[in-house]
């Protein structure tokens, strides 16, 4: 597929993401960690005009000088920004006027590549395009979590969300460990964090053939696990007190007992099949250890999986199919790991304002695997590198077991 053809692909796709919203949908910001819809449709558009226009146009102009401030994320080195948590208080530039940015940048940047573009141009292209994919997947979680807020529990997709068959039997993988080449190959784009390739001694270890299911996870709730403190972390435990945690993100019980989860498809009966999902690494780890078991390295992820990953399409985790060997490695939830989210032996980040896209976050994360229901197709590696704060649960997180 040519530069071209890719590009238009994954900018028509944000773009179609928000179809479903109203300008007020798109428009609201339920937390600081979430970002409105307009928000993230501008923030990619910013991306391609700051380090790809600016530097290779010919006469450059920005469309807007204020959209510089608005719409920079965190890169300092581009200088000031739109405080995160306010991000909802931008009723200016309407969608209508992100849109027209959108329109302008995408023609803008279609005259470059029809001028024989350079390496260095392809290379700059091909991280935006992957930097937008990130952020069409922070729509869809975002956008969850801002109709959750709605006591209407309204639905993002109005269409019925089927009741999965059984999942598959729970078994254990065995592996037998050894050196290992850990981070991505010399092939096709890979993040500066999956860099360089190294290797790493990991010690014989199983892995869970599935993830762990809305029904395992609530016998762990009906046993009380909850209200043991023995099971959990001190920071996770501190968590579950502060906030009075009683079950994960999205659920809740009726009058009748009976429990729902609210999804993209609006409330719906919880499916004890399908795979437990916005669980926090706490809760993670809580779980775990319930079970005489614990969360995997990210090595030991590696090692384990094979090739690349795709996502189901769907807009909510899938129950484990039946057969034999690893199950729902990309595609339904991320795994949280136990590696705290840290540079490899001699990584080295870009130099300039790009540099800041991952290296400055390495401290009080940790690292997720695989990719999720709501990753776009193509998005997902081996040796991908998600990374989140420990008490995170808004994203499409969930639980491999490891022993």
């Amino acid at each position: 597929m040519s530069m071209r053809d890719l590009y238009d692909g994954v900018r028509k796709r944000s773009l179609m993401l928000a179809e479903p919203l109203s300008d007020e949908d798109c428009g609201a910001q339920s937390m600081p960690d979430a970002s409105p819809v307009k928000w993230h449709l501008a923030h990619t558009t910013w991306f391609f005009e700051t380090f790809v226009l600016e530097r290779f146009e010919e006469g450059f102009a920005p469309f807007h000088p204020a959209f510089r401030v608005l719409f920079n994320s965190y890169y300092n080195g581009i200088g000031e920004r739109h405080p995160r948590a306010q991000r909802s208080l931008l009723t200016r530039p309407a969608m209508r006027e992100v849109r027209a940015y959108r329109a302008n940048v995408d023609a803008r940047v279609a005259r470059l590549l029809a001028a024989q573009p350079g390496d260095d141009l392809l290379h700059l292209l091909a991280l935006g395009l992957q930097h937008e994919q990130q952020h069409q997947e922070l729509i869809l979680t975002d956008v969850k979590h801002m109709l959750a807020q709605n006591a209407m529990w309204p639905a993002y997709m109005d269409s019925a969300l089927p009741r999965a068959p059984s999942a598959a039997p729970l078994a254990w993988i065995a592996f037998d460990g050894g050196l290992a080449d850990i981070g991505h190959a010399a092939t096709g784009f890979c993040f500066d964090n999956e860099l360089p390739r190294h290797r790493q001694y990991v010690a014989p270890f199983a892995l869970a053939s599935r993830l762990v299911t809305n029904g395992e996870y609530l016998a762990f709730i009906e046993a009380g696990g909850y209200r043991e403190p023995a099971l959990w972390l001190s920071e996770g435990w501190d968590r579950v007190c502060e906030l009075k945690l009683a079950h994960p993100l999205y659920w809740q019980r009726d009058a009748h007992g009976q429990w729902h989860e609210f999804t993209l498809h609006g409330l719906q009966p919880l499916d004890a099949a399908r795979p437990a999902t916005h669980l926090s690494l706490y809760e993670a780890d809580a779980f775990a250890h319930w079970m005489d078991a614990r969360l995997p390295t990210e090595a030991e992820w590696e090692v384990a999986c094979a090739g690349s990953g795709t996502a189901t399409g769907g807009l909510h985790p899938a129950c484990a199919p039946q057969g034999e060997g690893l199950q729902q490695m990309f595609g339904e939830c991320w795994q949280w790991t136990s590696s705290s989210y840290a540079p490899y032996p001699g990584y080295a980040c870009a130099p300039g304002a790009l540099g800041e896209y991952n290296g400055k976050f390495m401290l009080n994360q940790y690292v997720l695997r695989g990719s999720s229901c709501a990753t776009p197709p193509g998005h997902a590696r081996a040796s991908y590198r998600n990374f989140f704060p420990a008490g995170a649960r808004w994203q499409f997180t969930g639980v491999r077991l490891a022993r």
